[in-house]
């Protein structure tokens, strides 16, 4: 039943000017990673990024590396590619929710990034998902990346009166509200 799910993809974003792509990758299954980074690369040069790639050693390390990279502003944005395997300790949920909950603190704190970081209960699950000609999440990260790149330079120098003008709704959690908007 799920084969016949179609999914919708977005078009690549128009960016105007130069983009620059970190893809920080995790090479544990090595043949996995290749066709990641493979998809990852064919979309940015599609969008005309240019792209650097590094490695580290696991899915862990990932996150570090971004928010290393990130604190140097170095790159427009950052592709996560790697591959988690579940195995028969609990290790693996470790390993996915950490490494995603890094990856998510990160792009809250307005770091533009594309995960690519397979969770999948065996290495088929993985080949199917990494191949650049079938499910490409390489590439799907890579354009997740630059969608939000994309979007980050649609915001950028929008002074922050228009944000206050929004139609929002102001949510105590507790205690007083302290600012204009609090009275």
């Amino acid at each position: 039943m799920a084969a016949s799910i179609e999914h919708y993809q977005l078009p690549l974003p128009k960016i105007e000017g130069s983009v620059r792509l970190l893809v920080v990758v995790a090479p544990y299954y090595r043949q996995i990673a290749d066709d990641l980074v493979a998809g990852a690369k064919a979309i940015a040069t599609e969008a005309g990024a240019s792209v650097d790639l590094i490695e580290v050693p696991g899915a862990l390390e990932i996150p570090t590396a971004i928010g290393l990279a990130a604190a140097r502003g170095l790159y427009d944005g950052y592709v996560a590619l790697g591959c988690v395997i579940r195995g028969e300790t609990t290790h693996y949920d470790t390993v996915c929710n950490d490494s995603s909950r890094g990856l998510t603190l990160l792009g809250l704190q307005g770091v533009c990034i594309g995960n690519g970081i397979l969770t999948v209960e065996n290495f088929d699950q993985a080949a199917v998902r990494a191949e650049p000609a079938g499910q490409n999440k390489g590439g799907g990260a890579a354009a997740a990346a630059l969608h939000l790149i994309a979007l980050q330079r649609r915001w950028e120098g929008r002074p922050a009166s228009e944000a206050s003008s929004l139609n929002c709704d102001v949510i105590r959690i507790a205690g007083e509200l302290e600012g204009p908007r609090g009275e």
